[in-house]
């Protein structure tokens, strides 16, 4: 009988055991980045120093080039989160998809590309880009319509005023401008540093800081799944927000060394001056909320682009329950 109770309390306990094992495994989210861009630090800080984890979430991040491609994998099942540009959820909405994407954290508020001339310029001003050949980016995509909405800002007609290239791929546009293509070129980070400490070319001119606050690039899911993994979601959000706040009161040297393993062709010290030049014109959110204004701001440039057949409703694409909890510490 003795031997009967301790065999069937020894059965009891690692049923026990392998329920509570059940219970602890972290729940796996798929997350597709449109690039692998040191403008996207706070989520490699998130994951470096542990906070998905700390979640309870076990990430697997894939880099998938191109917002369509992103779009495509995330409504077909092939990852459950996009971290791409806001505008893509606008587009599949526009398509009248039956299962809209929602945006539901906010990584980066501002455009990251930069206004690189070939040659060293002192006193720039915007009219000095007329008459010029600018090697621009992808038509339809956030940098190329910031570009041209900072154009017009300055009294610049894109298709008139310049010659404008935007028919070479993101991953060859740097290259291509290195090569002797262009006068001036618009750059992301850190290649903008990289040319600058090469002698290829000179930053002039911020489009980050031109065009003011959007919702660059955002977290974002399908609606079906927002509704039956909303716990998974919160705690998502909770890990991004955490990674936003660890940079924010960090410096830019630190911050590179964090992230470092995801760019390990760049040079540390190009890392840290890209990551101080994100940080001084606050380009990463410090927190994960995406608020009207900037909604609003980005259709504004998107309407001048000719990309927006019509405004998007803020409150049927934008979920801001999660980044508020988050931020509220809930």
């Amino acid at each position: 009988m003795k031997r009967l109770l301790s065999l069937g309390l020894a059965t009891g306990l690692a049923v026990m055991a392998i329920l509570t094992g059940c219970s602890s495994t972290p729940e796996k989210i798929r997350i597709g980045e449109v690039t692998r861009s040191l403008f996207y630090a706070p989520q490699y800080v998130a994951l470096e120093k542990g906070f998905f984890k700390e979640e309870g979430i076990d990430v697997e991040l894939s880099t998938i080039p191109g917002g369509d491609k992103v779009m495509s994998a995330l409504l077909s099942g092939g990852i459950e989160v996009a971290l791409v540009g806001s505008e893509t959820s606008i587009y599949v909405s526009q398509q009248g998809a039956a299962d809209p994407v929602i945006n539901f954290a906010q990584l980066t508020q501002t455009d990251g590309t930069f206004l690189v001339a070939r040659k060293k310029i002192d006193n720039f001003s915007f009219d000095q880009v007329k008459g010029s050949v600018f090697l621009g980016q992808r038509k339809g995509g956030m940098p190329q319509m910031v570009g041209e909405y900072v154009l017009k800002k300055h009294n610049i007609n894109p298709q008139s005023d310049l010659t404008l290239i935007q028919n070479i791929e993101f991953k060859n546009i740097a290259a291509s401008f290195a090569s002797g293509t262009g006068e001036y070129v618009q750059l992301f980070e850190p290649e903008a540093s990289r040319f600058e400490q090469e002698g290829i070319g000179h930053v002039v001119a911020s489009f980050g800081k031109e065009s003011g606050t959007v919702p660059y690039t955002v977290y974002m899911t399908k609606q079906s799944y927002l509704d039956s993994n909303s716990a998974a979601i919160q705690k998502f959000t909770n890990a991004v927000y955490k990674g936003q706040q660890w940079v924010a009161s960090h410096s830019a040297k630190e911050t590179a060394e964090v992230i470092s393993k995801y760019f390990d062709q760049i040079k540390p010290e190009i890392l840290e001056s890209a990551v101080k030049r994100y940080l001084e014109q606050g380009s990463y959110s410090t927190d994960p909320i995406l608020d009207e204004t900037e909604w609003n701001q980005l259709q504004d440039i998107m309407d001048k682009a000719g990309e927006l057949k019509q405004r998007a409703d803020y409150t049927k694409l934008v979920n801001t329950t999660f980044a508020k909890t988050a931020k509220e510490g809930k």
